[in-house]
């Protein structure tokens, strides 16, 4: 199970960060406060997953900065940031640079809790594509070289005569390979399969395959 998220606060401002605290922990929400961006990112990546609500405007690192950072740091973390109305173009700036979204004070307490709920749900989105993108990664990995070779030859879409003249082996041998490939796969179908690669951001062609069976003759 998958650890609760956690709203990250981030404000210069001790009283923004209490009463921000106090309305999402009053919505039922897990938080967690910061006083700066730089204590939050001297943390990571070890804190807890979900998303971030900060000023836009703070010393040291800005939400800017923040969210360049983060983007380097290859940490995909929904950023919602608050800006001041002479702060705008600095929003602005941070939504091109990945934010989920901008408030400009004053806000309404249910159009921040609205926001937080959408960027948390992006989150767990994320997340879940990540869980399976790392299952499918795995089931790539456990394939044996010539099924590797045989799947490579199907995303290609090769048919199974063809991926035979390749392999120097018969076409009865590929139908075992590819059934082998499509049962360790969790594929119902060659479309499903094709899709799991593309999904895994894996080119079978590129990937490191384990050491194949000797070739076989074209009559076995």
């Amino acid at each position: 199970m998958s650890a609760e998220p956690v709203v990250h606060v981030i404000d210069d401002d001790e009283s923004v960060r209490r009463s921000l605290d106090f309305l999402l922990r009053a919505a039922g929400m897990t938080t967690r406060s910061w006083e700066s961006a730089v204590a939050f990112l001297a943390a990571l990546p070890e804190v807890a997953g979900g998303c971030v609500v900060t000023d836009v405007k703070m010393p040291e690192v800005s939400g800017v900065d923040l969210l360049r950072r983060l983007k380097a740091m290859d940490l995909r973390i929904p950023v919602v940031v608050i800006t001041g109305h002479a702060d705008v173009p600095m929003a602005v700036e941070a939504m091109k640079s990945g934010a989920v979204d901008f408030l400009e004070k004053p806000f309404d307490d249910e159009v921040l809790l609205a926001s937080v709920r959408s960027a948390l749900a992006t989150a767990e989105s994320r997340a879940e594509r990540e869980s399976e993108k790392l299952a499918l990664r795995e089931r790539i990995a456990s394939l044996s070289g010539r099924e590797h070779e045989v799947l490579e030859g199907l995303v290609a879409g090769k048919p199974n005569k063809v991926i035979a003249y390749d392999l120097g082996i018969s076409p009865r041998t590929v139908e075992i390979y590819r059934a082998n490939v499509m049962t360790k796969m969790h594929a119902v179908s060659l479309s499903e399969l094709v899709r799991m690669t593309l999904i895994a951001g894996v080119d079978p062609a590129d990937t490191p395959k384990p050491r194949s069976e000797p070739r076989a003759e074209r009559g076995g």
